[in-house]
């Protein structure tokens, strides 16, 4: 597990310079939006969803320049997502990364542009040549992010944390959310490096069913963090889903059946990787790296 938190943290690595090489800081009078955007991708995060890009990629052996390009990309709206999740009218959190979120360190109408900006720059990556010299490959990349950055998939899903919270689900309707709310970005991280490699349907499936059962893994670990885990190790503020009333697994399965659920999801997960043989090793040990996280 050390050797894969240090492949995990020179991924982390690459992706920030890249990440750097897209938000350059501006002279014109618009460079508080730019600071702002900077200030939400540039500040820390495992970046885990950019290694399910290059991890997933390294198992068709694909250009890293090329990978990097599209795993910004991942990183981008997951960014945006947070800078509007943390609002005051969603999940209303003054912490992230063990930062003040981006509406407290700038202010409410600036972070609800700069999250705009970082979804928009997002596609305006993926869309570019030098991502892929495939226009198919480059159509479907952006198809695939949209839908999963969507109202079929996050964007839905956050909506239904939302109405959550004064209707609770049942469990269905809990995996129903996570899937949505999280989940489906995760397939599309873990499914890129297909879909830029070509690969054929079924490898592309497998994939993608690989990453959907580690993001519901990932999202449980989420839940069981914000009961057991603390503010400083976690980097935001833990016990706001059960006293904001929210559905999670942990609030319908309890405690030890939601870290058996997780533990299951996660083998399945690997399962899913047989076909791939040793090249994908790295995201065998991301699935026991999932469950076993401490923030």
């Amino acid at each position: 597990m050390v050797e894969f938190k240090v492949r995990l943290a020179k991924a982390a690595e690459a992706v920030d310079r890249e990440l750097e090489n897209l938000l350059p800081t501006v002279p014109e009078l618009e460079h508080r939006l730019f600071d702002a955007m900077r200030y939400a991708v540039l500040g820390g995060g495992k970046r885990l969803r950019p290694f399910l890009v290059i991890a997933g990629a390294e198992v068709f052996e694909l250009e890293a320049a090329r990978c990097l390009r599209v795993a910004a990309a991942v990183e981008l709206v997951h960014a945006y997502s947070l800078v509007h999740d943390d609002l005051p009218c969603m999940d209303d959190d003054d912490l992230r990364r063990g930062r003040p979120t981006v509406h407290v360190q700038f202010d409410q109408a600036t972070a609800v542009l700069a999250g705009d900006a970082l979804l928009t720059l997002a596609f305006e990556v993926l869309a570019d040549r030098k991502t892929s010299p495939d226009p198919e490959v480059r159509t479907d990349l952006v198809a695939g992010l949209a839908r999963a950055a969507g109202g079929h998939g996050m964007v839905g899903g956050q909506v239904l944390d939302l109405w959550a919270e004064d209707n609770p689900l049942d469990e269905a309707g809990t995996v129903r959310m996570q899937r949505l709310k999280t989940g489906e970005m995760i397939a599309f991280a873990g499914e890129a490096g297909a879909i830029m490699a070509r690969a054929r349907p079924q490898q592309r499936q497998a994939l993608r069913m690989f990453a959907h059962d580690l993001g519901l893994a990932f999202q449980i670990t989420d839940d069981l963090l914000d009961v057991e885990g603390s503010t400083k190790a976690v980097g935001k503020a833990v016990g706001k889903d059960a006293a904001a009333g929210k559905s999670t697994i942990v609030s319908v399965l309890g405690v030890e059946g939601a870290r058996d659920r997780a533990i299951l999801l996660s083998g399945q997960a690997a399962a899913h990787l047989d076909h791939f043989g040793e090249k994908a090793n790295a995201l065998r040990a991301l699935c026991e790296f999932v469950i076993t996280r401490s923030n």
